[in-house]
C-alpha cells in the first residue's frame, strides 16, 4: 500500500462517573478534542476498558457520538467479543451507521484455539452481519489476547472474503511481525496499522497505513504530525520525540497513567477513574508521572472539560 500520508487512530479511553457508569458529555468531549488533532476514534479498544463495558454501555456511547455530529467515517469501533451475538450485535450496530471499519478482536477467552477455529468464528461473524458495508480491521495482540493471528489464517481470510477483511492492528511489539504482514498483503490494499507510534515511521516507511495507539489519547498532535509528514527531513527526529513520550507512560500502569494525565491537562479529576480490576494511579506514581511529563515539556494544548459539570 503505497500513500502519501499516513492514518492514526486512538483507542479512546472512556471516563466513568462516581457511580462507575459512563460518563457520556466528557465522552464526546474528548472525542472532539482528538479529532481537532486529526486523530480518527478507535472508541472500544484495549485502552478504552472495552472488556470492562457491557454491550449496551458501548451502544449507548457510540450512539452517543452519532446524535452529537461525530462523522461516522472518523469511528472504527472495537466489536470483537468473546461471545459471537454479541460480537455480531455491536458490529451490525456499527456499520448501520457507516462507520470507516470496525476493528475486532479475536475469541480470547479459550487459548489454543486452531486458525480453522478461528476462521470459522470471523466468517459467521461476516455471514451474520451480512452487509457489503462491512469492513473489518483483525486485531493481532496476542501479549494480551494470547490467541495469535497468524498469515496463513489473515491470507484465508481475504480469500474468502475480500471485500469484508480489510486490514490489521499489530500489537504484537514484534516488528518483523508487522513487516511481514505489509508485505505478504499490503501490495493489495490490505492496510496495516501498528499498535504503536513507537513503530509509526518504520510502518509507513515499508508501505503500511498507520498507527491505532494508546497514547494518541494524550499527545495526538504530534503522532498526527509524524503521520502527515513522514517523508519530511525531520521525520526521525519527530520519532524519536514520540518514542520518549511513549517510554514515560509505558513506565506505569498505562490505562491509568493516561487517564492521570487527561485529569491533569484538563483540570478534571473525574478522569482519573477506572473500573475494577483495573485501579488509578496512587499519589507516589502520580507525582512521578507528572514529573517526567513536565521536564520533558509535555502538554495536551486545548483539552479542558472541568467546565461540563
Amino acid at each position: 500500500m503505497s500513500q502519501e500520508s499516513g492514518r492514526v487512530w486512538s483507542p479512546v479511553i472512556t471516563p466513568f462517573g462516581a457511580d462507575l457508569s459512563p460518563d457520556t458529555k466528557r465522552f464526546v468531549a474528548h472525542c472532539r478534542w482528538l479529532l481537532d488533532q486529526d486523530v480518527g476514534l478507535a472508541v472500544f479498544g484495549t485502552n478504552s476498558e472495552a472488556n470492562s463495558l457491557a454491550v449496551g454501555e458501548k451502544i449507548r456511547l457510540f450512539d452517543a457520538l452519532i446524535d452529537a455530529g461525530i462523522p461516522a467515517a472518523r469511528l472504527m469501533p472495537g466489536t470483537g467479543s468473546c461471545a459471537l451475538p454479541d460480537t455480531v450485535a455491536q458490529t451490525r450496530h456499527a456499520v448501520a451507521k457507516g462507520v470507516e471499519g470496525v476493528l475486532m478482536l479475536p475469541p480470547f477467552y479459550y487459548k489454543g484455539v486452531s486458525d480453522e477455529g478461528l476462521f470459522r468464528y470471523f466468517s459467521e461473524v461476516v455471514e451474520r452481519v451480512g452487509d457489503e458495508r462491512l469492513r473489518i480491521y483483525l486485531y493481532h495482540i496476542p501479549p494480551v489476547s494470547q490467541v495469535p493471528l497468524s498469515l496463513a489464517l489473515i491470507e484465508r481470510l481475504l480469500r474468502a472474503y475480500p471485500g469484508n477483511i480489510v486490514g490489521l492492528k499489530d500489537s504484537s511489539g514484534d516488528w518483523s511481525n508487522t513487516r511481514a504482514v505489509i508485505e505478504q498483503f499490503g501490495a493489495d490494499g490490505f492496510q496495516v496499522y501498528a499498535g504503536s507510534e513507537s513503530f509509526l515511521l518504520q510502518t509507513l516507511r515499508a508501505g503500511g497505513a498507520g498507527c491505532i495507539s494508546a497514547t494518541a489519547n494524550v499527545n495526538p498532535g504530534a503522532i498526527a504530525r509524524l503521520a502527515k509528514s513522514w517523508q519530511a527531513d525531520d521525520a526521525d527526529e519527530q520519532q524519536a520525540a514520540l518514542v520518549r513520550t511513549r517510554q514515560i507512560f509505558e513506565r506505569f500502569p498505562v490505562i491509568a497513567a493516561l487517564k492521570a494525565a487527561t485529569a491533569r491537562f484538563s483540570v478534571d479529576e473525574q478522569w482519573a477513574r477506572l473500573r475494577a480490576p483495573l485501579l488509578a494511579l496512587d499519589e507516589r506514581q502520580r507525582a512521578e508521572l507528572f514529573a517526567l511529563l513536565d521536564d520533558a515539556g509535555f502538554d495536551m494544548p486545548g483539552l479542558k472539560t472541568a467546565d461540563l459539570e
